[in-house]
C-alpha cells in the first residue's frame, strides 16, 4: 500500500475518532433502547404490528446495503479521498432521520404505522452511509496494527460515552424536557419529552461528525494506480475470497445481537419486572463503567495474550456473568453483575473486530491489488442490521406470545407473569446462547495468518 506518514496517528486525531463514536453510538444506543418502546408503548402500536414493521425494513436494507456500498466504493472526491467525506455528507440527514424516528404525528394507528415505515427506510439510506467512515476510516488513518488498536479503543471509549447519553442518561433528558412527571414509567404521555430528546442528540450527531471531519486524515492509499469501476458481482468475489472477511462478519453479527438484546431488554425489565424505568440509568452505569475501564486495558490484554486468546476471554465474560441472572433474574444485584460483564466482554469483542476489519482491509488489497474499505465496512453494517433486526423481531413476537399489552403499559398496570419471564429470558440465557456462538466464531479469526499467506502468494506469481 502506499503510505503517507501511514503509521503515525495523534492524541487530536484519536480524539476526533472518539468524538464520532460518541455520536454514532448515542443514536445506537437510544434507538436500540427507546424506538421499540416508543412505538408499543408511547405511540401504543400492537407488538405484531411493529415487529413486521422491523421486517420491512430488513428487507429494505439488505436491499440498500450492497447498492450503496458498491456505489460508494467507486466513487473518487476532488481531494483524492474515498471515506472521510462522507462525514459532511451524512450529518444532517442522519441527525434529522433519528429525530423523526421519535416523532408523534399525532395520526391514527395505520398511519402511525405507514409514517413510521417511511421515516424507517430515510433513516436506514443515511444510517447506511454512516457506516462508511465509521467502520472504514481506522483501515485508513494508520497501517500499523498498535495504532489501530489504539483507534479502536478510542472509538471504544467514545462508545460508552454514547451508551451512557444514549441509554443511561435518557430519563434524565426526558426529565429536563418535561418528562416523567408523578409516574415512574415512560408512557404516551411523555411523547413531546422524548421528541425533544431525539432532537438534542441529533445535534450532537452534527457536531461529532463535523469535529471527526475536521480532526482525521486518510494515509493509507491502494498500492494499484487501478482506478476502474469493480461491480457489485466481482466485489463480492473478492471478500469472500478472504477467510477472515466471512469469519469476522460472523463475529459481528453475534456481537450486534447481544448488544440488542441488552439494550432491547433493559429498559422492558426495569419497567415492567422491577416496576422502576429510572433503575434502567444504574444499570446501565454499570455496563457503562466496565466499557470505560476495559476500553482502556484491552489494547494491553491483546498484546499480552494475542488476538485469538483476547477474543476468546471477551466472549467467557459475557457467559460467567450472566450465570447468577440466570438462576435469580428479580434481584437487582444480578441485573448489576450481568450488565457489568456484558460490558466487558462486548467492550473488548468491539476493539478487536474493528481492528480485524482494519486487517481485513488489507488482506483483500494484497490479495487483488484493489482496496474495498468501504466495501468491508459495509459487509459488517448489513449483517449488524441484520442481526438488530432478528433480535427486534424475536423480541417483539415473544412480547406478543406471552400476552404484553400497550394498554396496560400505558396505564402503568404491570405485565403477565408470562411476560417478565420472557424479558428476563431475552436478557438472560438467550443471550448466554450467542456468547458460545461468539466463542466458537472468535477461534475461527487469524488475520494475520492469512496476511501472512496472501503475501507469499503473491510474491509466488510474481
Amino acid at each position: 500500500m502506499k503510505k503517507e506518514n501511514s503509521k503515525t496517528v495523534g492524541l487530536l486525531e484519536k480524539l476526533g475518532f472518539m468524538s464520532f463514536s460518541t455520536s454514532t453510538n448515542i443514536v445506537f444506543n437510544f434507538k436500540s433502547t427507546y424506538y421499540k418502546y416508543f412505538l408499543t408503548s408511547i405511540l401504543l402500536i400492537d407488538p405484531i404490528a411493529v415487529s413486521n414493521m422491523v421486517l420491512i425494513g430488513t428487507i429494505w436494507d439488505i436491499l440498500n446495503d450492497p447498492l450503496i456500498g458498491v456505489w460508494a466504493n467507486n466513487v473518487r472526491f476532488k481531494s483524492n479521498e474515498r471515506v472521510r467525506p462522507w462525514l459532511i455528507y451524512i450529518a444532517v440527514p442522519y441527525a434529522l432521520g433519528t429525530v423523526l424516528l421519535f416523532t408523534d404525528f399525532h395520526v391514527s394507528e395505520r398511519w402511525d404505522i405507514i409514517l413510521g415505515i417511511a421515516v424507517f427506510f430515510l433513516y436506514e439510506i443515511a444510517n447506511t452511509f454512516r457506516g462508511i467512515p465509521y467502520n472504514g476510516m481506522g483501515a485508513l488513518a494508520s497501517s500499523d496494527d498498535g495504532e489501530r488498536k489504539s483507534i479502536n479503543a478510542f472509538r471504544s471509549l467514545g462508545a460508552c460515552l454514547g451508551s451512557g447519553i444514549g441509554a443511561v442518561a435518557v430519563p434524565m433528558i426526558v426529565r429536563m424536557f418535561g418528562g416523567l412527571k408523578d409516574h415512574k414509567v415512560i408512557n404516551s404521555s411523555d411523547s413531546s419529552a422524548v421528541f425533544k430528546s431525539a432532537l438534542f442528540m441529533g445535534v450532537l450527531i452534527v457536531i461529532g461528525c463535523l469535529i471527526h471531519y475536521f480532526t482525521t486524515r486518510e494515509r493509507v492509499r491502494q498500492v494499484s494506480d487501478d482506478e476502474e469501476n469493480i461491480g457489485i458481482i466481482e466485489t463480492y468475489r473478492m471478500l469472500f475470497k478472504c477467510r477472515s472477511w466471512v469469519r469476522n462478519m460472523l463475529y459481528v453479527m453475534s456481537y450486534g445481537i447481544s448488544t440488542c438484546l441488552l439494550t432491547s431488554s433493559v429498559t422492558y425489565y426495569c419497567a415492567y419486572v422491577l416496576n422502576n424505568s429510572s433503575l434502567s440509568t444504574p444499570i446501565m452505569a454499570a455496563y457503562l463503567v466496565a466499557s470505560v475501564i476495559f476500553s482502556i486495558i484491552t489494547p494491553r490484554i491483546d498484546t499480552v495474550l494475542g488476538r485469538k486468546k483476547t477474543m476468546v476471554l471477551a466472549a467467557i465474560l459475557q457467559i460467567v456473568g450472566k450465570i447468577p441472572f440466570i438462576f435469580a433474574p428479580t434481584k437487582v444485584i444480578t441485573a448489576f453483575i450481568n450488565a457489568a460483564f456484558t460490558g466487558m466482554g462486548l467492550t473488548m469483542t468491539f476493539i478487536l473486530f474493528n481492528t480485524n476489519r482494519n486487517a481485513i482491509s488489507d488482506i483483500v488489497e494484497v490479495q487483488n491489488g484493489r482496496r474495498l474499505d468501504t466495501m468491508v465496512s459495509t459487509g459488517d453494517t448489513l449483517v449488524s442490521k441484520i442481526a438488530e433486526a432478528a433480535v427486534d423481531k424475536l423480541f417483539l413476537v415473544a412480547l406478543a406470545a406471552a400476552g404484553f399489552s400497550a394498554k396496560l403499559a400505558d396505564e402503568g398496570i404491570m405485565q403477565n407473569l408470562a411476560t417478565q419471564n420472557t424479558i428476563n429470558a431475552l436478557l438472560g440465557w438467550i443471550p448466554t446462547l450467542v456468547a458460545v456462538m461468539m466463542l466458537v466464531f472468535a477461534i475461527g479469526i487469524d488475520t494475520r495468518k492469512e496476511y501472512e499467506e496472501a503475501l507469499a502468494a503473491r510474491k509466488e506469481n510474481g
